[in-house]
């Protein structure tokens, strides 16, 4: 589970300072896809980046797991999102040279050296990759580099590379914005049920609400705040965060 508990990130502008994002109060729960919408410029990805510890935000706090990451050094950051975060990018920021299953394995294997030390990471880590790309549909495709993979491929990659650190929490930015809605649609569909299978919780930013109907809650955000009123299929639906009407499962 992660909490954004009136969560304030401002940043410089000559003398002054602009608040990107203002006492914002979210949760994201275990097994659901909370999406997180609003115009261009409203705080939407900042709200992500304090989410995954890449912003520590000037007030407020940031509970990952039990874990006030809003309180935690830069190193201890670090570990954190490492452990207990995956991060899917907007664009799938793959490395060109390796395959899909290899972009796993690095993955897997970066940095950590907790209690089960190296070996048991990387004996941990085979032990999933394959597993993962059957989950995301890529087991025939695990050999291919990107340039080989279509965008939607691409994108399957980098989510079941999210997902291989076992990560309490998964944050994905605008993740169709580059794909058709046949697409889109399928990758809105395999998040959810990757959340519920894996019980992770996700938090997903999107423009496009097409897609809605993959999400478990909602929340708008207008200037850095969360406010009432959600437009979903052209209707304005009251609540700053719309729970179960989103596809009620």
């Amino acid at each position: 589970m992660i909490t954004l508990d009136n969560v304030t990130l401002t940043f410089p502008d000559g003398a002054s300072r602009v608040t990107a994002v203002d006492a914002v109060t979210l949760h994201g729960r275990a097994g659901r896809v909370t999406g997180i919408t609003g115009p261009s410029g409203s705080g939407k990805s900042s709200i992500l980046a304090i989410a995954g510890t890449l912003i520590r935000p000037d007030s407020g706090r940031v509970i990952i797991d039990g874990v006030d990451a809003a309180g935690l050094s830069r190193d201890e950051a670090t570990a954190l999102r490492r452990s207990r975060i995956g991060i899917v990018f907007q664009q799938s920021n793959l490395l060109p040279s390796l395959t899909a299953r290899e972009q796993l394995q690095v993955m897997g294997e970066l940095g950590d050296r907790g209690a089960r030390g190296p070996r048991g990471v990387r004996r941990a880590v085979r032990g999933r990759v394959d597993e993962l790309l059957d989950a995301v549909g890529l087991s025939d495709q695990a050999d291919r580099r990107p340039a080989q993979l279509s965008g939607g491929q691409r994108q399957r990659v980098s989510i079941a590379r999210a997902l291989v650190r076992e990560p309490r929490v998964l944050l994905v930015d605008e993740p169709t914005s580059a794909l058709d809605q046949e697409r889109g649609a399928a990758i809105m569909e395999l998040i959810g049920r990757l959340s519920r299978e894996l019980d992770t919780a996700t938090l997903l930013v999107t423009h496009d609400l097409a897609h809605s109907a993959a999400l478990d809650e909602l929340v708008t955000v207008v200037d850095g705040r969360v406010v009432d009123g959600a437009v979903v299929d052209g209707a304005v639906v009251d609540g700053a965060v719309v729970d179960g009407a989103l596809g009620n499962r």
